[in-house]
């Protein structure tokens, strides 16, 4: 079996806990959907966020949906001029048969003018 990785992204109004919790769980809850997959095949996960995204970590909502026993590690994106801002980037490693082609990346909301050649 192979590790394969599943990246995603999407953006936030404004960061409140709330808001960022319900975002990342939106975003988790649409990549596994959209790639079938069961938590055990979760090897890793790791989150980014922009610099003005501070008022939780993203970690939590997928310690929220049961996703508790899955090595989870958030980390601050580099602050390139003119970046998305309110940003929360995911990288979902899952242990699967499935293809590269066959992975599904997810881009919500803002996120989607971050990689439009993945976003149908």
């Amino acid at each position: 079996m192979k590790v394969r990785g599943i990246r995603g992204a999407i953006t936030v109004e404004k960061d409140t806990p709330e808001e960022v919790l319900e975002a990342t769980k939106e975003l988790l809850f649409k990549i596994k959907e959209e790639n079938d997959f069961a938590v055990e095949d979760i090897a890793s996960i790791l989150f980014t966020v922009t610099s003005d995204v501070r008022s939780i970590f993203p970690a939590q909502a997928a310690r929220m949906i049961g996703w508790d026993k899955v090595p989870l590690l958030c980390f601050q994106e580099i602050e390139v001029p003119g970046s998305l801002p309110r940003c929360i980037r995911v990288l979902v490693h899952i242990n699967t048969e499935k293809s590269q082609e066959e992975i599904k990346h997810i881009y919500l909301r803002e996120a989607r003018k971050l990689r439009q050649d993945l976003v149908s």
